[in-house]
C-alpha cells in the first residue's frame, strides 16, 4: 500500500480506508480494467451500424492488436492469482460472465435481424471468447508473426459457426 501511495501521491492510509486489503485492490483494478474494455470493444449502446459491423469491428481490434494484446496478458495473470485470492477470483468471474453475456446479446441481436444463423448464439460467443483467450494465452508469440490461418481463428469460427460466407466479417473496414 505504501508503494502505491507514493505512486498516486498520497498517503497510504487512504488507499486502506477504501481497499484494506491488497487483494481489494487488485480485484478492483481487474475490474476497473476489464470493464473498459469490453466498453471499448463492445459497447453497450450500438447506435450506428448492422451486428455484422459491430462483431467485424470488435474482431478487427482483438486480433494483434498492441492495446488489446496487453489486455490479454492482464487477463491471463488475473486467471492465475485468482487461484489465490477470492476476491480476484470473484470479480474474474464476473467479468467472464459480463463478456458472455455481452458478445451473446450481440449474437442474438444478429440472429433476430436475420444476419447471423446458429441455434445457440450462447455457445458461439463462449466458442469465439475461447479462440481469442486462446490467441492470447502465449504472450512470446508475436501476432504478426503467426500464419493467417492461425490469427483469423475467431473471424472463421464466427464466420462459420453464425452461417457466413468466409471473409463476410473482415470485408468490412475497422471503424475506431
Amino acid at each position: 500500500m505504501r508503494r502505491i501511495g507514493e505512486e498516486l501521491g498520497v498517503r497510504p492510509g487512504l488507499i486502506s480506508h477504501y481497499f484494506p486489503a491488497v487483494d481489494d485492490l487488485v480485484a478492483e483494478a481487474f475490474g476497473s480494467a476489464a470493464t473498459a474494455e469490453i466498453e471499448a470493444l463492445i459497447p453497450a449502446e450500438r447506435p450506428d451500424g448492422t451486428p455484422t459491423d459491430h462483431l467485424a469491428r470488435f474482431l478487427a481490434r482483438t486480433i494483434g492488436h498492441p492495446a488489446w494484446d496487453d489486455i490479454s496478458r492482464l487477463w491471463i495473470n488475473a486467471r492465475h492469482l485468482s487461484r489465490y485470492r477470492p476476491g480476484l477470483r470473484e470479480r474474474v468471474g464476473r467479468q467472464e460472465d459480463a463478456w458472455r453475456a455481452r458478445l451473446s446479446g450481440l449474437l442474438t441481436d444478429g440472429v433476430e435481424r436475420g444476419e447471423f444463423r446458429t441455434a445457440d448464439p450462447q455457445v458461439v460467443a463462449l466458442q469465439i471468447l475461447v479462440v481469442l483467450d486462446g490467441l492470447g494465452a502465449d504472450g512470446a508469440i508475436d501476432p504478426g508473426e503467426l500464419p493467417p490461418a492461425v490469427a483469423r481463428m475467431a473471424v472463421t469460427t464466427a464466420e462459420r459457426e453464425l452461417g457466413l460466407e468466409p471473409g463476410a466479417l473482415s470485408a468490412l473496414p475497422e471503424h475506431g
